[in-house]
Parts: C-alpha cells; structure tokens; sequence
C-alpha cells in the first residue's frame, strides 16, 4: 500500500475502497471482501444508504479500528452548521463507530449557499477530536476559494469525478498549490468508454495487466487518491494488485492526452438537488 500524508499530518492510504450505490446488504459482503484483500481505507456516504452495512463489516472483519481509515459524507439536505453536527451523529451510529478519519461535504449546493457554515460545522468536530480530518467533495475552484478565505482550517482533500476522460488538470494544479490532495471518484469512468480505449487496451497488453490496473496506476502515479467501487470478488482483488509495476512517462503522457473534459456526473454548480 501506498501512504499519502494529509496537510494536517494524518496518513491514508492512497488506495481506498467505494462503495456508492452499492445496496446495504451488498455492501457488507463487498467491504469484508475488501478488508479480507488488504484494503483499509473505505469510502461510504449518507446519501449512500449502505453505512450500516459498512459498519457491519468492519465489526465482523476484526481489523483494529486504528488500523482502519472510514470516510463518510453529509448530504445536501442536512447541510447547516446544526443539521450537520446531527447529520454526523447519525452516520456515527449507523456505522457503530466512536469516529470517522475523514467528514466531507457531498456538494457545495451553491444554490442554497450553506457550504461556508456546513464547512464551519465540520471544523468545530474536527477541533473537537471527532473527526480526524475534514475536506469537501466536487468543489470547484470557487468554492474552494470561499472556504479557504472564510473558514480556519484548510481541507485536506477535494472528492472529485477523474479518470483519463476527465483528468482534472487544473483542478489538481489549484489544490496543489494549497496543499489539498485530490481523491478521484468514478476512477475508472464507471467502467465505461476508458477501459476500452485503444491505448489503455495495448498498455494493458504491455504491463500484463488490466485495463482498470492501468488507469488505477496512472491515478496513483499522478499523486492522486483513489477509491475503485466493485461488488465483484475478482475485482475488488485485480484492483488491489496496483503496486508491482510502473508507467512509463511516455505511458503517463499517453493516457494524459486522452482528456476530453468528459463528465459522468454533474458539474458542480448545476447540482442542487436536496
């Protein structure tokens, strides 16, 4: 496993485990899988409906929890300083655990311009101890901007959708410059279009390797967090074997010029749905 050291001094593991939709029942059996991998960094959410089910399986896994590192998210509709701190109480119970690693906030919602006071909610559980770090997910430049300005502590991480169809350049550069590590969501382009690319295709050929294996190296080596999301017993351990080969610069420059500026999801602003 890869380590990246966070701006607050906290370590994670570069390669994490997600499970957005990913049915509660199903989530169990996929993260015990993962934790039985090797796996100790996992991605859920509120909104996910699955913490339960995460929870589960990291109560039946036997992996001390320090050796864990469990992220979770507030929703739109709880965002608020105070329906923040309750959002966070409930998640910690749905999950059966005394804290999380990391607490982000799912979208800025910029729409109804609650994320500088949801972001404050996060700080004040973070200087409690009940968190140990705090970051925000599919931010733009903007957003990022008003928290940096507006709030004392600086995000550790930004959540945002990246694979080679979407590489989020600027985006790295600007977090970059304010010491904020990206995590990629969808990685793997939903396994969608990227895993069938030409390039991708014969780099896999070359290393021996996935197409998946590929892209998830590329991310590593662009110094990105990553969290693949697999039901599949075969998957969730192919995603795992990441770290016995390198790209090449070539390589990387390769997959580097497959961008097309591609979403999946939404753009960020247009996305206000509560």
């Amino acid at each position: 496993m890869n380590y990246v050291t966070l701006n607050n001094g906290l370590k994670m593991p570069q390669l994490g485990f997600g499970v957005w939709q990913v049915p509660d029942d199903q989530a169990a059996i996929a993260v015990s899988k993962a934790l039985e991998v090797g796996y100790q960094s996992i991605d859920t959410a509120m909104i996910y409906e699955n913490e339960k089910g995460v929870g589960k399986a990291i109560l039946e896994s036997k992996v001390p929890r320090d050796e864990l590192f469990i992220t979770t998210k507030v929703w739109n509709s709880d965002q608020g300083y105070d329906n923040t701190i309750r959002a966070y109480e409930q998640s910690l119970e749905k999950l059966g655990l005394d804290y999380v690693d990391l607490y982000l906030i799912h979208w800025p919602t910029p729409q109804y311009d609650q994320y500088v006071d949801t972001y404050k909610a996060l700080e004040k559980l973070y200087q409690d101890g009940r968190v140990k770090a705090i970051g925000v997910c599919n931010f733009n430049k903007d957003h990022l901007e008003r928290i940096i300005n507006e709030c004392e502590v600086i995000p550790v991480l930004n959540q945002i959708e990246c694979h080679p169809y979407l590489s989020q350049t600027e985006m790295k550069e600007f977090c970059q410059s304010h010491n904020i590590y990206v995590e990629a969501w969808s990685p793997l382009d939903q396994g969608g279009e990227a895993l069938e690319d030409p390039i991708i295709k014969r780099l896999a050929e070359t290393h021996g390797k996935t197409a998946a294996q590929i892209i998830l190296r590329w991310h590593l080596q662009n110094h990105t967090i990553v969290i693949p999301k697999s039901v599949t017993p075969t998957r969730i351990e192919e995603n795992f074997q990441v770290f016995d080969f390198e790209l090449s610069s070539n390589e990387m420059e390769e997959i580097h010029q497959l961008n097309r500026n591609r979403r999946k999801g939404p753009e960020p602003n247009d996305m206000n749905i509560r």
